[in-house]
């Protein structure tokens, strides 16, 4: 008489996939997408030639005069 009025039994949820080994072609191939984006990244911020404070020479802030 109980099982007539308990709920059904869940099923089981399907196996996890299995886990690649570092020798898989996806595992690979995601790590040179990385490595090429890490190098675009230094190449782009080695054109910066100032540092995060910016240029800190004295500017040429004094005009000419046409008499001196």
């Amino acid at each position: 008489m109980g099982s007539l009025f308990s709920p059904p039994k869940p099923q089981l949820p399907p196996p996890p996939p299995p886990i690649p080994t570092p020798d898989d072609p996806e595992i690979q191939r995601r790590k040179e997408e990385v490595r090429l984006a890490a190098l675009r990244r230094r190449g782009r911020a080695t054109t910066i030639l100032t540092s995060g404070v910016g240029d800190i020479s004295p500017a040429n802030v004094r005009r000419p005069t046409l008499g001196a």
